[in-house]
């Protein structure tokens, strides 16, 4: 049961790498609104990780530093840290819809040394970071991109999170009934049938969907269908084709459930779309120096 491809094929993600090298001063992201997400590989040296709330954090190792939505968040190094970083901006699909994005915790500090199945990408990463190769930032670009499927394989794999639609694929009996929903959200699913594919009976399918999910089977199979409507509207599709789809039989009946869910009409909300950023920012952070040791 493959329970990412289906995911990362409708809400994927885009990187670009914006600074590779050493660190010395206080550099800050996450400030813009329309930032992403970022993710930060420490490869050696310290550094301090200050958060939205004001927590400091101090990495003393090679570590992984995700964070899958924007997240006003600075990092902080002196010239005897020896700092040596990778960093790039991350915008999935969809945005902060995107059902991947909003099954994560705010952000994640990993150690490498704990992620041997990254590591073949990381070392790849690193030398393409630190040499002087022709295309190296669409390959660093790819790289990452490979970087966030193989760490959401992780997550899944270590059971990471504990909450939310990456736990219930996290759990052998809910993935069955969530991995049906994606892979065919145009049948009409019911809380019984559900149930039967996750071979549980309908009121502890229910009970343990909710607790560990978060939501109803109903509301979370809303969910699924509205945000693949949302990807196909963008991508062109007429609205009969996207209802027929999804699992609606007709485009005013996606149009009211449409807007039950997000207060808008497809045309009104493809319109509004328009206007939206589409590029992936590649933002130049300024770096700050930091104080002479001396003076601080």
């Amino acid at each position: 049961m493959d329970r990412l491809s289906t995911l990362i094929s409708n809400f994927g993600v885009r990187a670009g790498v914006f600074h590779s090298g050493g660190m010395c001063g206080l550099a800050s992201y996450g400030v813009d609104a329309h930032d992403g997400g970022h993710l930060h590989l420490l490869r050696s040296g310290e550094v301090a990780l200050v958060t939205e709330d004001g927590a400091r954090q101090k990495i003393v190792e090679p570590s992984l530093i995700f964070f899958p939505r924007r997240n006003h968040h600075q990092l902080l190094s002196g010239e005897a840290d020896r700092t040596e970083l990778v960093c790039g901006s991350l915008s999935f699909d969809g945005g902060h819809n995107n059902p991947l994005v909003a099954a994560l915790p705010e952000f994640l500090v990993l150690p490498t040394k704990s992620l041997s199945t990254l590591e073949l990408t990381l070392n790849w990463l690193f030398a393409e970071a630190f040499g002087e190769h022709c295309g190296r930032l669409a390959v660093m670009d790819r790289l990452f991109e490979l970087l966030v499927i193989q760490l959401l394989r992780h997550v899944l794999e270590h059971r990471l999170v504990s909450f939310g639609m990456l736990a219930g694929l996290g759990d052998p009996r809910l993935a069955r009934a969530l991995n049906v929903i994606h892979n065919q959200p145009g049948e009409p699913w019911t809380v019984e049938s559900l149930a039967s594919t996750a071979n549980m009976s309908r009121a502890n399918f229910a009970a343990q969907f909710r607790e560990v999910v978060g939501q109803s089977p109903a509301d979370y199979l809303l969910d699924w269908r509205i945000g693949l409507a949302q990807k196909r509207l963008r991508d062109g599709q007429p609205i009969a084709r996207v209802a027929e789809e999804v699992g609606y039989d007709s485009a005013s009946a996606l149009a009211r459930a449409f807007r039950r869910k997000t207060g808008s009409s497809p045309r009104d909300w493809l319109r509004a779309q328009m206007h939206a950023v589409t590029t992936l920012p590649r933002p130049r952070v300024q770096i700050v120096p930091a104080l002479p040791a001396q003076a601080a």
